[in-house]
This record gives C-alpha cells, structure tokens and sequence, in this order.
C-alpha cells in the first residue's frame, strides 16, 4: 500500500470514529443512554455499587423486543457513560413473562410462524455486557420448553419468586 493510500485510510478509519456517536461504544450498542439533562441534581455515582434486578413481564408482540430487555440495555450504559466501572454494575434479568423470548430462533419460529426472536441480539448483547440472564424455571416447565430450545444466555432457576426475594435479601433494587 502506498503511503497515500495508507494515510487515506488512515483519516478515513479516524473520520468514521468521530461521526459515531459515542453511546455506540457502550457496554450495550445500539441502546442510547439516557440524554444529559442541564441542571440535572441527581446523577449516577461511579462509587456507588448498582445491584439492579428486572423482572421482565409479558412481551410486545412476536416481532418486537421486550421494552425491559430495551430498559435494562438503556440504564448498563447510562451508569457506563457517567463513569460507573463494570465492576460496579451488577444487573440481573429474571424473565417470568412473555417467556417465548428465551427460546432458541427456530422453536421461536415454530410458535410464531414467519417471525425470527426479536429478543435473541440483545438477550446476546446484555450478557455479553455482564448481565445475568435468568428463566423462570416453572414458567418453562408449565409451557413444556426444552431444554435444548433455550438460548444459552438464559440460566433456568426453580421459580423467579424465589430468585426475586434471594437477590431483593442481597441488597438488589427491583425494577418490575
């Protein structure tokens, strides 16, 4: 490569850096965190330990993604933007509802015949980012899932009531 051609690429890789925004470069991309607000008082603490638990209800409809999974991506990069350190941000999601979204893209498509799982990229991401990501155990024994239908990402536990209280003793604020 010629030293033209090089440096080219050079200011171009560099001008595509700059026109990305930087919530792009969040824990979650693709989910904006929350816009600056002037005169805002109360602000994320970057020494402050987030233990935060959603508990995520009844989906949208098949081809849409569950707000709190969007909620959840949204608040990872707020406390990441305003500085709060990965070690900081302990979230965990427990799915109890809307429990279609844990499955793998093509049991999704045999229960909703034509739509891929909307949820697969950010249940993907989130865990990527750190999430916990837990299934309701007798939510997934009552819709008579298998086991190998359900995304990796996902842990099983026995019941999100008791997954909910266990975590709530621990000192995590529920969200749902």
């Amino acid at each position: 490569m010629t030293r033209t051609r090089s440096t080219s690429a050079f200011l171009f890789a560099a001008l595509l850096a700059l026109a990305t925004p930087a919530w792009a470069q969040l824990p979650v991309p693709g989910f904006e965190p929350a816009r600056d607000v002037p005169g805002a008082k109360e602000l994320p603490d970057p020494n402050t330990e987030y233990k935060v638990l959603f508990m995520v209800g009844a989906g949208p409809k098949p081809n849409e993604v569950n707000p709190t999974l969007q909620a959840a991506a949204r608040y990872l990069n707020t406390l990441a933007k305003w500085g709060v350190p990965a070690e900081k941000r302990k979230f965990v999601v427990m799915i109890r509802g809307g429990m279609d979204m844990i499955l793998k893209n093509d049991a999704y498509k045999a229960k909703h015949p034509g739509e891929d799982n909307p949820n697969i990229a950010i249940i993907q991401a989130l865990k990527k980012a750190g999430v916990d990501l837990r299934a309701c155990g007798q939510g997934v024994l009552g819709l008579k899932f298998k086991t190998e239908d359900i995304q990796p990402e996902i842990q099983v536990d026995l019941w999100a009531l008791t997954t909910m209280v266990n975590f709530e003793l621990k000192g995590y604020v529920k969200i749902g």
